[in-house]
């Protein structure tokens, strides 16, 4: 009970502090919050269980894998942002680098239209995870419920009405994400106390550990939304504020899953995508009810996010051959056969292949600037690489199973 008001009070003083004047009207941090809350969104909700029953004490391990990985995609992100993508797209670079652009442009569209798939597929399931309807059929029906809402505001009116809410939601995660870690380091803490600490053993090993990586990248990505705040802000705040929200995000999820990695038994951690709710009922009561508001909250503003930008993606890239409304429609069919066809983790795992596409591409598109402006074998090797990368990542990627 004391526990519970602790993490009550904290979150509420975050969530204060966050709502504050002149944290909500700084330009660096409104800045960071888009890839911030992209970053940390979902992936928070699902990773803690998916990593420790698939590499058991080595998850904190996988985590900085992923986030390294993510790191270094993001350093090829913020090349393209200082060299200009004006001048990318003006074929300033040659003919080359105007094309991969434009393909990479085309991937993240598609790419957006599964990973709304994936935001509203959480949603559904946490919707309903703590009343007597959490079961698969419900949860995907839920999700085509919601599904139908998102295609009829589209349709009807656009997202513009919707998007004062991101923020909202943004420091309401931001604020349960911090209450939720104080929490489990009360629990870590207790455990150590009574020499309780566990060291599961992994459940998978080799090229199957690296495969599940692969299907993970998803879970780490969302930086990129930082290349597309360009009407917002200029080329060297938007570099900035990329690196500051992967550096965030690299500190809370490290924290995170080495303090969740050696305090659950195997027998205390779920396979389903809810999983967490019931590893963080053990911790404290709380808990669960303020996970699934976060999953809410943060599930519907990033899916009316990724919506919005999918579907203004395809009316540019078209030259309005294809308008937003009709974009959001076939973004509503394509995403309601998914969920009817295939599980979250499967869903998981198409979504990183997309964005590996499109950072693959990204990289390539680096590695081809660098060779115009002759920046030295380092940068092009190390751009080649990433591609290569991107490539093996969207060829190879796993569900987990």
């Amino acid at each position: 009970m004391i526990l519970d008001l602790i993490i009550a009070v904290a979150t509420i003083a975050v969530a204060f502090v966050l709502s504050m004047r002149r944290v909500s009207r700084s330009t660096t941090w409104r800045a960071v919050v888009t890839p911030l809350a992209s970053i940390i969104g979902s992936g928070f909700l699902i990773l803690g269980p998916m990593l420790n029953l698939g590499y058991g004490g080595f998850a904190p391990l996988a985590m900085l894998v992923l986030c390294l990985v993510a790191y270094m995609y993001g350093a090829v992100i913020r090349a393209n942002i200082a060299a200009g993508e004006d001048a990318i797209i003006k074929g300033t670079y040659g003919k080359l680098a105007q094309r991969i652009e434009i393909l990479s442009t085309w991937a993240l569209a598609f790419a957006y239209i599964i990973s709304v798939t994936y935001y509203l597929n959480l949603l559904g399931a946490f919707s309903l995870s703590l009343t007597s309807f959490d079961s698969a059929r419900d949860a995907k029906i839920m999700t085509t419920a919601v599904f139908g809402i998102i295609i009829l505001v589209g349709w009807s009116r656009g997202f513009k009405s919707l998007e004062h809410l991101e923020y909202v939601s943004v420091g309401l995660k931001l604020a349960i994400i911090a209450g939720l870690l104080l929490g489990l380091m009360a629990y870590f803490g207790q455990q150590t106390v009574r020499d309780q600490l566990i060291f599961n053993n992994p459940n998978i090993s080799g090229w199957s550990a690296i495969t599940m990586a692969f299907g993970l990248l998803i879970t780490v990505q969302g930086f990129e939304t930082s290349r597309y705040l360009g009407s917002s802000y200029d080329a060297a705040t938007r570099i900035r504020s990329m690196r500051l929200a992967q550096w965030l995000s690299t500190l809370i999820y490290l924290v995170y899953i080495l303090l969740i990695s050696y305090v659950f038994a195997p027998d205390q951690m779920s396979t389903s995508e809810t999983g967490i709710i019931d590893m963080m009922e053990i911790v404290a009561p709380i808990l669960p009810f303020m996970l699934v508001a976060a999953a809410l909250a943060s599930q519907f503003s990033a899916a009316i996010a990724d919506t919005s930008g999918s579907g203004g993606l395809f009316a540019e890239l078209s030259h309005n051959r294809i308008t937003e409304p009709q974009a959001y429609l076939a973004l509503g069919i394509i995403g309601i056969a998914l969920t009817w066809s295939a599980d979250i983790f499967a869903i998981v795992s198409y979504a990183s292949r997309g964005f590996a596409i499109y950072y693959g591409l990204q990289a390539g598109l680096a590695a081809v600037i660098a060779i115009k402006r002759r920046d030295g074998g380092h940068k092009i090797g190390f751009y080649a690489v990433l591609a290569t990368l991107g490539a093996a990542i969207a060829l190879f990627g796993q569900a987990v199973e």
